[in-house]
């Protein structure tokens, strides 16, 4: 054989071993696209997991601050009704600002702290009820308490 020959074979097998080089470089470029796929595929649902996540942490506080809010405004309202009932001395308006207060309070919920929000309000109609103000108005805080530290 000569140099032509040899010459030959050499090339034949670095063709060979290109090509054989070629395509297991092209499997594993495959497999490492797929496997990059599918880690953005994970990476995207972590992502939208923590956004949900966030998001309905910001809607419980949402909810929990208007219920806060709503039930300052009754107490701030039954306070100044009783302040009135007790001294004489209030406004035309507390009466129906008490009524939208207690309207509010049926809202917001939970049915306890509602029903007892009634029977506070109705406390402030006479003077038997104002007898049991205090004590029903002990029952509401502890509900509305209980109730402003459960989740939404």
């Amino acid at each position: 054989m000569g140099e032509w020959g040899i010459a030959l074979i050499a090339a034949g097998a670095a063709l060979l071993g290109s090509v054989v080089t070629g395509w297991y470089t092209r499997g594993a470029g495959d497999r490492q696209a797929e496997a990059a796929r599918h880690a953005g595929d994970r990476q995207a649902d972590a992502l939208l997991d923590t956004v949900r996540a966030t998001l309905d942490e910001q809607r419980a506080a949402r909810l929990l601050g208007n219920r806060r809010e709503t039930y300052v405004r009754f107490v701030t309202a039954v306070e100044s009704v009783h302040t009135a009932a007790r001294t004489g001395a209030g406004s035309p308006a507390d009466g129906p600002e008490l009524r939208r207060a207690l309207a509010a309070v049926s809202l917001e919920g939970p049915p306890e702290v509602h029903r007892l929000a009634r029977a506070l309000a109705q406390s402030l109609d006479d003077r038997e009820g104002l007898r049991a103000y205090p004590e029903r108005e002990e029952r509401f805080l502890r509900a509305a308490r209980e109730a402003l530290a459960e989740r939404p």
